[in-house]
Parts: structure tokens; C-alpha cells; sequence
């Protein structure tokens, strides 16, 4: 007799310090079990090894302790995402969608026996610390992680808001482990911000992908709208370093730029973990060019959300590929409190490609570097600097002076350049001034 067991959802992300997993919309069926096709022969070594534990190990330990341990190693061995979270860890996982969660807001999860950062998000400890995604974090304050479940790392990152942890981390480039301190904080998340880059230009900035993302979007983007005069002329959407998160929020920002066709669809063995998601009609910048930046640390539901727009050629993707997760996790809620995160599908692009493990190649790649100005000491010679030089015949100089012009795109003074502070964000904005010209060129 097959059990109703309650039922939540797809989730899209790995674990994140506070914690905050994300909920979805998805399903998982409680089936009949074949007691034919039960493997009695293992199942009685696993009983075998049971009972060795209570009669020999050095200490006694409880029943729910080992079964629990079992049921954590089952899962643990079929892949990074899958787990056992007990009831504090669910409880956890879902007040982390409603964006306001204790930690230290870092979405992690376990390569080669060490936490691996996926990405920090906006406004956190860990971001304004320094963290940096694909930091490995090898000690804990003085305590090593090798060795540790993803569960158990994670449960000594969390803490009182106001203490204090050192990370030990291991980052591409560095010669030597770096430690890293950090402040415990209840983190409230904002998940969408943005502002005008230039007059009709705008920015909207997604740190991760939580319940209500879809409707802050379309207020922003209106907001945007009546700061813009003259209407938006193009719009640069950011998911550099966003983890993920809800998949219906992926769906939703994804459809907000699409009229029509398929958004995502995943494929499982389970007959409900087979779904497809399709835009309605409407686009909220009225099919205005859009530029995506992405990197290494956009995961998940960001990846639905470029895979989506670059496979409709609604949007320029630029930037470094991406995370690579395309798999859908599914919470399915036990008796005891207690729940279990398990793979059940993997997502797939409208045209069929999965990118798990490979992520998304941007259309055009795009490395996250630094510039610095050079200042010469003296600005350089034109023709309107030589003695004698003609006057321009269509220039009002009676006045006889030489009126040399400041270039348009000029920083206002103490304001830091553009190409400076985030040369990708630069980069992508010249990109979309040339879609907004080519675009007004073939009207």
C-alpha cells in the first residue's frame, strides 16, 4: 500500500552558511516496495555490521545515532548534493527562503574532502571579508576539515551573530594558505537591486534566487522605467557570483524576458520529477538588448536563467563559464522532524543540453580583471594645442580662444571609473550601447 508522504520541493542550490536551500515546486512519489527485489544478502550484512557496533565498540552508542550515520552515508556516497538534514537543518533550509537567515552567507559544498566556496553572496560577512568563490577551506579556527561530512562543517560555521571564525583557505594564486576572520551575522538578503548606469541604461543585479525574486524584479525594472525618461534603451542583468536557489524564481526572471517557448524542462526516473516550464506572453524591457554577466560562481538557477536567454537569443551572455550544476534536488520530509535532500532529476536548456559539470559557455568570454590609469604627467598633444593651428570653420570662435572639449564619458570628480571599479560591468555596457545602435541602425 503505497504511504502519501508530504511533499516539497525541486530545489536548484547546494548548502549555503545560515543556511538557506532553497524551495521550489517539485514532487516526490512514494512508491510500493518489491520485497522480491529488496537485496536480502546485503541488507543482512548491513545487520551484521549493526550489531558488531552495539556489542564491540569501545562505547556504547544509541540506536538512532547509528541508523542516523547509515542514512547520512547512503546519501553522502551517491553525490555532492544529496543529504540527511536533521530537524534543526530543515528547519534551517526553509526559513533560508524567505532571505533573512544566520550565518556567514557563503554557498559551499565538498571537493576532494574540503569545503569548496561556490560563491559569497552580496552584502554578507563572508563577501565583505573577502571570500572569494573557489576558495578552498581547509581549517575551521584550528580545527582541519579533512575528514569532516559537508553537514558537520557547516554546523560549526554556524554561530551566535557577533562571534568570531577564522577560515583557512586555499585560493588559485596564492602562494600561501590565507586566514580569513569573520563575523557571524543574521544576514538579510535583498535579492534584486539596481540602478541607471547611464541615462537609459540600466543594471539589475540578482545575488540569489529566493521566493518573492520574480516579483521584486518586475518592480525594479518599472522603477528603472520611470527613472528613464526617454524609456530603457538596454539592460544589463548581473549573476556574477549568484549560487542559486528557488527554481520557480529562475522561471520567473527567465519568462520575464521571454514572450514565448520553453524556459527549462528536467528529466528523472521518477514520473514527477519529469516537468517543462514555458514563458507566458510580455517582456518587461519590451525587447530591449540584454547582456548577462555570469562567472565561475554563478550556479544553478542562474544557469537556468543564461541557458534559457542565450539559447533564445534574447540576451548576449558574457563573462567566464560557469558553475556547472544541472541537477534538481527534491526535500522529501521524514516523520522524525527530520528530512532527506536527494537528486532526482537533471535540467536541461531549451535545446536539450545539459550542463552539468560543464556550464554555461558565455557568448563571449569575458576574464574578471583589473585595470589601473597611467598617469603620464602631462595629457597628450593635439592639433588645437600647436601654435597657429587652424580654426574649425564651423565653430563659433570668434571670441578667439581654443576651446578644447572634456570627453563625453568623463567621471564626474572623486567618483572612481566604471572601467576601474568592475571592468566586466564596463565591458558590458559598451557591449550594449553597440545592440542599442545596431538595434535604432535596422529600424
Amino acid at each position: 500500500m503505497t504511504r502519501p508522504i508530504q511533499k516539497l520541493s525541486l530545489i536548484t542550490t547546494g548548502v549555503v552558511l545560515g543556511v538557506t536551500l532553497s524551495l521550489g515546486q517539485g514532487v516526490f512519489a512514494d512508491r510500493d516496495n518489491d520485497a522480491a527485489s529488496l537485496p536480502l544478502e546485503e541488507l543482512r550484512g548491513l545487520s551484521d555490521v549493526f550489531a558488531r557496533i552495539k556489542n564491540d565498540y569501545v562505547e556504547p552508542v544509541e540506536d538512532k545515532q547509528l541508523l542516523e550515520s547509515a542514512i547520512r552515508g547512503m546519501l553522502t556516497g551517491l553525490d555532492p548534493h544529496s543529504a540527511y538534514l536533521d530537524p534543526e537543518q530543515f528547519k534551517e533550509l526553509q526559513v533560508g527562503t524567505s532571505g533573512e537567515f544566520g550565518g556567514l552567507g557563503i554557498e559551499v559544498g565538498m571537493e576532494d574532502g574540503f569545503v569548496k566556496v561556490i560563491a559569497p553572496i552580496d552584502d554578507t560577512p563572508a563577501q565583505r571579508a573577502g571570500i572569494q568563490a573557489g576558495d578552498l577551506i581547509i581549517r575551521l579556527d584550528d580545527t582541519p576539515v579533512k575528514g569532516m561530512s559537508l553537514g558537520e562543517a557547516v554546523k560549526i560555521m554556524r554561530g551566535k551573530p557577533g562571534s568570531d571564525i577564522t577560515l583557512t583557505v586555499v585560493r588559485e594564486g596564492e602562494e600561501k594558505p590565507l586566514k580569513i576572520v569573520i563575523t557571524r551575522a543574521i544576514i538579510k538578503v535583498k535579492s534584486v537591486k539596481s540602478r541607471m548606469l547611464e541615462p537609459g541604461y540600466g543594471y539589475v543585479r540578482i545575488s540569489q534566487f529566493q521566493a518573492a525574486t520574480g516579483d521584486s524584479l518586475a518592480r525594479t525594472v518599472s522603477e528603472l522605467r520611470r527613472e528613464a525618461d526617454g524609456g530603457i534603451k538596454g539592460l544589463v542583468l548581473d549573476l556574477r557570483n549568484n549560487p542559486g536557489g528557488v527554481l520557480n524564481a529562475a522561471v520567473s526572471v527567465s519568462d520575464a524576458f521571454l514572450d514565448k517557448g520553453l524556459i527549462v524542462y528536467t528529466e528523472g526516473r521518477v514520473a514527477d520529477s519529469r516537468l517543462r516550464f514555458n514563458a507566458t506572453p510580455g517582456d518587461v524591457i519590451e525587447g530591449a538588448p540584454l547582456v548577462v554577466l555570469v562567472n565561475q560562481g554563478s550556479a544553478s538557477a542562474s544557469e537556468i536563467v543564461a541557458g534559457a536567454l542565450q539559447d533564445h537569443r534574447r540576451a548576449i551572455i558574457v563573462g567566464r563559464e560557469t558553475f556547472g550544476k544541472g541537477s534538481v534536488q527534491t526535500i522529501v520530509p521524514l516523520n522524525n522532524g527530520a528530512a532527506v535532500k536527494l537528486t532526482t532529476a537533471r535540467y536541461y536548456t531549451p535545446n536539450g543540453t545539459s550542463i552539468q559539470a560543464e556550464g554555461i559557455v558565455p557568448d563571449i568570454k569575458l576574464d574578471d580583471v583589473r585595470i589601473s590609469l597611467v598617469d603620464s604627467g602631462f595629457d597628450p598633444i593635439k592639433e588645437a594645442n600647436l601654435s597657429r593651428h587652424l580654426r574649425n570653420g564651423n565653430a563659433d570662435d570668434s571670441s578667439g580662444t581654443d576651446n578644447v572639449e572634456q570627453p563625453a564619458d568623463q567621471e564626474s570628480e572623486g567618483e572612481e571609473p566604471l572601467a576601474k571599479t568592475d571592468y566586466q560591468l564596463y565591458e558590458a555596457l559598451n557591449l550594449l550601447k553597440g545592440l542599442v545602435i545596431q538595434a535604432e541602425r535596422m529600424r
